[in-house]
């Protein structure tokens, strides 16, 4: 019968065999994709979850962890896999050929996570990933097994204090977990050296020939906490689909101009660049973003007009959308005629006076005003298919979102936090509203239970961004609600309804709540 201690002591070194084999065999599937130009194991299972994650639970990480959200699920991913590989080991101490099994069973999920990935791999870097995920994680693990200890019974002395269990060689072990676990050393550092593109480093762009208006005086107000007329690069929010942000070599990138056209065209990064390049500041808005939510940016984007390049193109009749296609396989449908009025959906290269950054879509990407970005501003742009609405599904729309997503009139409130502690006496409260294509025309602040008073406006710098606001309002003791509302330049008012972002963005005013003391 086995002992309490040398039962433990094997599950122990079980679980400890089952976490260096798998966590080696996940590096070196990870180092040697990574080498060979393929996906790994864990960006590949990681966009699986994404993909199958209900939509209520990705709205509700967006809203919840904003930027972090992928951070999150790929801790979530890793954590998950390290505990079934304990596991694995725990069992496989008692039954090895069930627990190498179950180690195989593993390898296949990754392996067919990578393989259906969307984004391009080549057939050596997963040929290679796989085989070595497989060789190390289940190999090794089955290695290790063998050298474990034997189950002591009745029949076999158990060993005295500091020697090895019965038919237990340490020596023989230690080497075996030694050779697995170097093999996920160099697998981690091979991943960990292998340089991808080095991004806009070294990329200059040309003058635009047609630079944006100055922006006008007066388009803010010196109230803190209020949003600036244009965000810094660094604080633009981020959302996308991707859990490793595509590194592109621009040496290599092509825009194709595909599908319903006379000419189909392929440009390289410097054909682009080489173009009369425009200069424009749009406000980009994500339909993620809830009401009073900060999923909105206002930049200055410098590209090409993408009306140009469709009419270059030459579109045929019957087309009435533009399938565009990301880097990393996302998909978005943009109405064809939002891409050729006098909006100026832009092919952008630059953002606020720079190349764009790997994080907001290097080396190309879209930007169409007016739309939330799911349908319009792909990163990482590929190819722009023109075509039908019904001849295509798209990413989100295959999630249950509207396939054409104009944005809302929205305002938001800045200044006071919600549940801030003010003192009584005059307070400004201030913030943003927008109405894309059409323009602000009025804001109005309530207070409580209170008329609507109209807010100061700050100068209109275009009717593509947003428009800063502010009110004083004489504060008196005690806890009050201040809501927001905007009325667009057609006479429409923001609405009071409260509506989901999904499927076509959230609707509704808004409030924070203040204490006065």
């Amino acid at each position: 019968m086995n002992t309490p201690g040398s039962t433990t002591a094997r599950r122990m070194a079980g679980a400890a065999t089952g976490l260096v084999a798998g966590a080696s065999g996940l590096l070196v599937g990870e180092g040697m994709a990574r080498v060979l130009d393929g996906t790994g194991p864990v960006v590949a299972v990681g966009n699986r979850a994404v993909d199958l994650t209900p939509r209520p639970v990705k709205e509700w990480a967006i809203t919840t962890f904003g930027a972090a959200d992928k951070a999150v699920l790929i801790g979530g991913v890793l954590v998950t896999v390290v505990l079934a590989i304990l596991v694995l080991g725990w069992f496989g101490s008692r039954r090895r050929t069930p627990a190498v099994i179950g180690m195989g069973v593993l390898v296949a999920l990754a392996a067919v996570a990578m393989i259906i990935n969307p984004a391009p791999s080549s057939v050596l870097g997963l040929s290679a990933g796989i085989g070595g995920m497989a060789l190390v994680g289940v190999g090794g693990f089955a290695w290790m097994l063998t050298r474990l200890p034997r189950s002591t019974t009745s029949r076999t002395s158990p060993a005295k204090a500091g020697e090895d269990a019965p038919g237990f060689d340490r020596r023989r072990f230690l080497v075996a977990a030694s050779t697995v676990a170097a093999a996920g050393a160099a697998g981690g550092a091979a991943r960990g050296l292998v340089g991808g593109s080095t991004g806009s480093a070294g990329v200059a762009l040309p003058t635009p020939g047609s630079l944006a208006p100055a922006v006008p005086e007066g388009v803010s107000f010196d109230v803190a906490g209020l949003s600036s007329h244009l965000t810094p690069t660094p604080d633009f929010y981020r959302v996308d689909t991707a859990l490793q942000i595509p590194q592109v070599d621009v040496q290599d990138y092509v825009l194709r101009i595909t599908g319903m056209v006379d000419t189909p065209l392929e440009l390289t990064y410097q054909d682009l660049l080489d173009r009369e390049l425009v200069e424009r500041r749009i406000t980009l808005t994500c339909v993620s973003n809830p009401v009073g939510g900060d999923l909105l940016g206002n930049a200055t984007w410098i590209g090409i007009p993408m009306r140009d390049l469709l009419a270059e193109a030459g579109v045929q009749s019957g087309a009435d959308a533009v399938l565009s296609t990301s880097v990393d396989g996302f998909t978005a449908g943009t109405p064809l005629d939002v891409l050729t009025d006098d909006r100026e959906a832009l092919v952008a290269v630059g953002m606020n006076g720079e190349p764009l950054t790997p994080t907001h879509g290097f080396p190309v990407r879209m930007v169409t005003p007016g739309l939330y970005g799911y349908v319009s501003a792909t990163k990482w742009l590929t190819e722009l298919e023109v075509t039908r609405f019904q001849d295509f599904t798209a990413y989100w729309t295959d999630r249950g979102y509207a396939a054409q997503a104009p944005i809302k009139l929205s305002s938001r409130i800045d200044v006071p936090a919600s549940f801030a502690q003010l003192e009584a006496g005059e307070v400004t409260v201030a913030g943003v509203a927008w109405a894309q294509t059409v323009g602000i025309e009025r804001v109005e602040v309530r207070v409580g239970d209170g008329s609507w008073d109209e807010a100061e406006l700050a100068a209109e710098d275009n009717d593509q961004t947003w428009r800063a606001w502010r009110h004083t309002w004489d504060a008196e003791p005690g806890s009050h609600r201040i809501e927001v509302r905007a009325t667009d330049r057609d006479g429409n008012t923001q609405t009071s309804r409260r509506e989901p972002i999904a499927p076509d963005g959230s609707t509704g005013w808004h409030n924070v709540t203040v204490s006065v003391a």
